[in-house]
């Protein structure tokens, strides 16, 4: 007679499937589940009883940045605390691997000056075998980042690439896809790839898609040029003939809230003509993201050094100035808050909005934005308060949207502990589950938490995750339904959830109680 490691008994589970709840027992045997219905209980070496308790597939964070984080932070506290067992970095086209040449010196230089890391690593499979070596609670997975792949390639240029520097990043793709990365993500919005074209980003997909990867997309606007930006990413991935995912889908900007309803049709057209495309979003109408993003693309041509240079010439800036000025209404810096700094001095406006601090300081908001991005060498963090709630929802209930959470994990102590981070860090999928689905009904239970596993990870050909069935990896979360809860706010973001009981990463209990137990079971998905 068969035994198992774990038995959890008398769960409301829920496969990730999307398929409705049912009362059953779950064996786990190793890092695996073994059985799933009645199960002696006198079969377990442990038994959990979960009457009352919902049990599902461990969460899947599809758009991510703990890249580095996870090196900091390794017990990767806020995410799985959250439920969360598997996050996919590389997002919004920027990875730690692969790098090499102006940006590995870059990086290299700025992670030692704020946190005293080594970036010892070029390759994926060395990153990957870093983060290995340095034990990690969560799982996780990687995309190449098309942003540091023409850093690399070409530093900050604002020009095509030649063919020697359009090859060299199409040949880092093809070796990041060989070392296990599960596809190629951009960041058109940010430098160095605003200054890209679609052909050259297609030629890039293409060699991904070879691969079996898909294209991971923060869009050139989300704002006044959103549908724009649909067509054009919609047609690099037709192009390249690789699915499709649209990063934290958005309308940002009040007069752009109309835009969404045209926004979805463009999408369900590309659906309709067979591009695999969906997308994911975040659960807030505030988004997060560096102040720099304010700037106009010519100003952040160059390396770290020339940006920060750019702001003391008196002849750039004057021209820096006349273009905020012109293109943003005073208004708007009464809608972003600065959430990090990395200099002490600064740290008093952490949690200020923008024209708030500008006061403090007593200067005008756009000379305070750029002297203190100048101070921070452009290391300053912002939130944007620029979506409505009616879009939001819109965007959630979508069948083919995902849940992501646009950050980095975090802790309540060590070098990321510090500022005040978008509450997503610790709040993103209790929120889901306790204020779209208990609270506002958007959303019934096993749909959310489909949006949360299955369809992440099948979307990225991890087939035996996001789901429950025997044989599968036992990612698991045992959840109260009736109390999970977000607690994190912008005024107060480290705040853990409530109502998450346990979490089970590769077999291992991370979580139990609502306590993170130490343990540092996690793996790197691979691409296989």
């Amino acid at each position: 007679m068969a035994t198992y490691n774990l038995i959890i008994r008398d769960a409301d589970l829920i496969d990730g499937t999307g398929t409705p709840a049912r009362r059953a027992d779950l064996a786990v045997s190793g890092d695996r589940i073994a059985e799933i219905g009645r199960i002696a209980p006198s079969l377990g070496h442990r038994v959990i009883e979960a009457s009352g308790l919902t049990l599902s597939p461990g969460f899947v964070d599809i758009h991510s940045h703990s890249d580095y984080h996870l090196l900091l932070q390794p017990t990767a506290d806020s995410a799985v605390r959250q439920g969360v067992t598997l996050e996919i970095g590389g997002n919004c086209g920027y990875a730690a691997a692969p790098i090499w040449g102006p940006w590995l010196e870059e990086r290299t230089a700025m992670y030692r000056n704020l946190y005293g890391l080594d970036h010892a690593w070029q390759g994926v499979a060395d990153y990957f075998t870093r983060l290995e070596a340095t034990g990690i609670s969560e799982n996780f997975g990687l995309l190449i980042g098309h942003n540091t792949l023409r850093g690399s390639a070409m530093g900050g240029a604002n020009r095509p690439p030649s063919s020697q520097e359009l090859e060299a990043m199409i040949e880092g793709a093809r070796r990041g896809m060989a070392d296990g990365a599960l596809g190629l993500s951009t960041g058109l919005v940010y430098a160095p790839a605003c200054f890209s074209r679609p052909e050259e980003l297609a030629m890039i997909a293409a060699a991904v898609r070879e691969a079996g990867g898909i294209l991971t997309c923060h869009m050139r606007s989300e704002g006044d040029g959103l549908i724009e930006a649909i067509e054009e990413i919609i047609g690099v991935a037709e192009n390249a003939e690789i699915p499709l995912q649209i990063s934290h889908l958005k309308t940002s900007g009040e007069r752009n809230w109309p835009k969404l309803h045209e926004a979805l049709r463009r999408i369900e057209e590309a659906r309709a003509r067979g591009l695999d495309v969906s997308c994911d979003r975040y659960p807030y109408t505030a988004s997060n993201t560096g102040l720099q993003a304010v700037l106009p693309d010519w100003a952040l041509e160059g390396g770290q050094r020339e940006r920060s240079e750019r702001l003391g010439n008196p002849a750039a800036r004057a021209q820096i100035t006349q273009e905020l000025t012109t293109h943003y209404p005073v208004d708007y810096w009464s809608r972003l808050m600065i959430s990090e700094v990395t200099r002490e001095e600064n740290r008093r406006y952490e949690g200020l909005r923008v024209a708030e601090a500008a006061k403090l300081a007593e200067q005008v908001p756009v000379d305070f934005i750029l002297d203190l991005l100048l101070a921070e060498q452009m290391q300053v963090d912002a939130i944007f308060f620029t979506m409505c709630v009616e879009n939001l929802e819109a965007i959630l209930a979508q069948p083919y949207a995902m849940i992501g959470s646009d950050s980095g994990c975090r802790g309540h102590e060590g070098p990321l502990s510090h500022g005040r981070p978008h509450p997503r860090t610790f709040g993103t999928f209790p929120r889901v589950l306790g204020h779209f689905v208990r609270e506002r009904r958007l959303l019934d239970l096993p749909t959310a938490i489909r949006k949360m596993t299955w369809d992440p990870c099948r979307k990225l050909g991890i087939l035996d995750r996001g789901h429950l069935q025997p044989g599968c990896v036992a990612d698991l979360v045992l959840f109260d339904s009736a109390t999970v809860s977000d607690r994190a706010t912008y005024e107060a973001p480290l705040q853990y959830p409530t109502g998450i009981h346990h979490v089970f990463v590769n077999g291992v209990p991370v979580v139990e109680g609502g306590e993170h137990t130490g343990a540092r079971p996690g793996r790197i998905v691979r691409r296989t």
